[in-house]
């Protein structure tokens, strides 16, 4: 497994980030560090969590596991909060308050005396954007984080809390956490470009668009027994949020393009969001062995100029104004 730098940042990250979601979902804890294992011997070092992940016991099995090895020094742990972890109003958010105090329930359930790369869970509404910036910068400077970032922001959002945190003398989000995957390519239009010239991260969660691009759905066939399509705890795989033409025009070319290289459409959609400009790594979700080793296979080779343009034309969304109009003046200026 090769490494990048993550962002303008000189910290050095695995191309693929292990996702921890799936700790107390799907795998227990034999089989998360089984996985955790699994993904260190393979060169990675990249791990993903949140204090909300299955009530903290995702936390809790990376931070055993993290204990087990004695040295973690070498490998990079990232954590978020901001969604509720109580019934009490305060229980919620990005309020000094409440950061504060998950950032100590977080290091004790991982077992660790800092947090590599904390990250804010969703924009809030509720708080000032300097009372938040102002606790995440506090955590660093006592020690308790080395980076910041965001997850699920706006770029109008996160280049306010650039311009603040500068303008302060407050440390930056230095790694952005958005939903980006062959089904989802708005992260394209103002996020990634964003990132790109503030010299910001991107690890992407929802990679495999919940299982959607992993070939497991087929046109005119009904999903396979047991599968995660339509369950009523995984939001982002009902049908209604993903099923459509232009979903399986993306699975049919996924599925022609792995029968001609001899690799599965996990595979593939995870290499093409590897060669994306401004991607750090995409997350993984594996919940079981063989679905890492099969996210595995997705590194150290690279989909074609003419694969990548077949997937980037089925997956394709046309423009909604301003963009398309952008967009078609900068390309006839370009071609001049």
């Amino acid at each position: 497994m090769e490494y990048r730098f993550m962002g303008r940042t000189g910290l050095k990250v695995a191309e693929l980030c292990l996702g921890t979601q799936t700790f107390g979902w799907g795998a227990d804890e034999t089989t998360a560090h089984t996985l955790a294992d699994r993904f260190v011997n393979a060169g990675g070092n990249f791990f993903d969590t949140s204090n909300i992940y299955n009530e903290g016991q995702s936390e809790t099995m990376l931070g055993n596991w993290l204990k087990s090895r004695g040295n973690r020094s070498h490998l990079v742990i990232t954590s978020k909060v901001f969604f509720p972890v109580g019934q009490g109003p305060n229980d919620t958010g990005l309020t000094r308050k409440h950061i504060f105090e998950q950032i100590d329930a977080s290091l004790r359930r991982l077992q660790t005396e800092y947090i590599d790369l904390y990250q804010t869970h969703c924009w809030d509404a509720s708080t000032p954007l300097d009372e938040t910036l102002r606790a995440l910068d506090d955590l660093v400077r006592v020690g308790k984080v080395r980076y910041i970032g965001a997850s699920n922001y706006t770029a109008s959002q996160l280049t306010r809390a650039i311009m603040l945190s500068e303008m302060q003398g407050w440390v930056r989000f230095d790694c952005l956490q958005p939903e980006y995957s062959l089904l989802v390519r708005s992260t394209e239009w103002e996020l990634l470009p964003l990132c790109r010239s503030e010299g910001i991260g991107v690890i992407c969660w929802s990679p495999l668009a919940g299982g959607w691009l992993t070939g497991k759905y087929r046109r005119g066939q009904p999903p396979p027994p047991g599968s995660r399509v339509g369950r009523a705890d995984r939001w982002d795989d009902l049908p209604e949020q993903r099923e459509s033409e232009r979903t399986w025009s993306i699975i049919d070319a996924l599925i022609e393009i792995s029968e001609s290289l001899g690799k599965t459409p996990a595979q593939i959609a995870l290499n093409w969001l590897l060669q994306q400009p401004g991607v750090t790594a995409p997350i993984l979700g594996a919940r079981t062995p063989a679905q890492l080793e099969d996210n595995l296979g997705s590194v150290g080779w690279a989909l074609s100029v003419d694969e990548l343009a077949k997937l980037n034309a089925a997956s394709h969304i046309s423009l909604p104004s301003p963009y398309n109009f952008i967009d078609r003046y900068t390309r006839k200026r370009d071609a001049q």
